[in-house]
């Protein structure tokens, strides 16, 4: 089963291949794909929709996001048998990724990215488009 591609990106708005749902955050892994609510595990944070992305300044004194995408937020798209991992932070790299998430990825074998949340995007149907079984977990706004 492949992974499905990433139909479409803007802020605070994900289409996924073979869904109809529109996605605020989204895990996707090979044959499916589901919303992402990184505060399940503990990130605080708001990124209201309807707003402009903050500026870099504006982001790098924001101290919210943390502590950030945790090893249970990717648990469920690595039991899928993923290769390789993309983690989207948002589109001003907001939302934080400890090395705790990165260790965990690694352990397990698979090799993890970690971009800006559009060149996530890009490198995962990159990806797909390899046929490697790749998942994800994208932030699309801040």
């Amino acid at each position: 089963m492949s992974s499905p591609e990433i139909a479409s990106l803007s802020w605070g708005q994900m289409k996924v291949q073979g869904s109809t749902k529109i996605y605020k955050d989204c895990k996707v892994w090979p044959g499916g794909s589901r919303d992402w609510d990184w505060r399940e595990t503990g990130t605080e944070g708001l990124c209201p929709q309807g707003l402009p992305p903050p500026t870099l300044q504006e982001t790098l004194q924001n101290q919210q996001h943390s502590p950030g995408v945790q090893p249970a937020d990717v648990e469920e798209v690595v039991e899928k048998g993923v290769q390789i991992l993309v983690i989207g932070r948002g589109m001003s790299e907001a939302l934080k990724v400890p090395p705790s998430t990165v260790e965990y990825l690694k352990k397990k074998g698979i090799d993890v990215r970690v971009l800006q949340t559009e060149q996530a995007v890009k490198e995962y149907n990159a990806l797909v488009t390899q046929g490697i079984r790749v998942g994800g977990v994208f932030h699309s706004t801040c």
